[in-house]
């Protein structure tokens, strides 16, 4: 027999709650189809909720970066990337991949700032566009139709 929440009872009372035959607990969600996309979807949203802060930091960090906490240039416009300590930890973040081209120049590439902010707009309810505004508003009128004298027309 399946009692409340899973636990098999004799009757009785568990955490205020009286214990019932017909209080069954959730059937188990292995060997149904999708499930699995299902049970990892919930477990990634759970890790995003329990790192909300973490995820949040790094976003910020993202769109507060400005390309000269990573490179410096001289008055001839000729460009380095300052040293690695130097580079504070938040640009750091921002940093999507360094390589070396064909030429030996070394290109830096950031996350797309647009995007990141975009997607921060989104999550605090920025972009959300409000309900009501496509309402029609509703205004009272009242109408009177003018009264006639019967007996002036007489």
């Amino acid at each position: 027999m399946n009692y409340l929440l899973g636990k098999k009872r004799k009757g009785g009372t568990f955490g205020g709650m009286k214990l019932t035959k017909k209080a069954t607990a959730l059937p188990s969600l292995k060997n149904w189809g999708g499930v699995r996309t299902v049970t990892q979807r919930i477990k990634r949203s759970q890790t995003l909720a329990e790192n909300k802060e973490a995820v949040a930091y790094s976003l910020l960090c993202m769109a507060n970066t400005k390309i000269t906490d990573i490179v410096e240039w001289d008055d001839n416009y000729n460009i380095r990337i300052k040293p690695m300590e130097d580079i504070p930890d938040s640009a750091k973040q921002a940093i999507k991949t360094i390589r070396k081209n064909a030429k030996g120049e070394i290109e830096v590439e950031l996350y797309d700032k647009v995007q990141v902010l975009r997607l921060m707009a989104k999550a605090s309810g920025l972009l959300d566009s409000n309900q009501d505004e496509d309402k029609p508003s509703v205004i009272g009128i009242n109408v009177k139709a003018p009264v006639e004298d019967v007996e002036e027309k007489k």
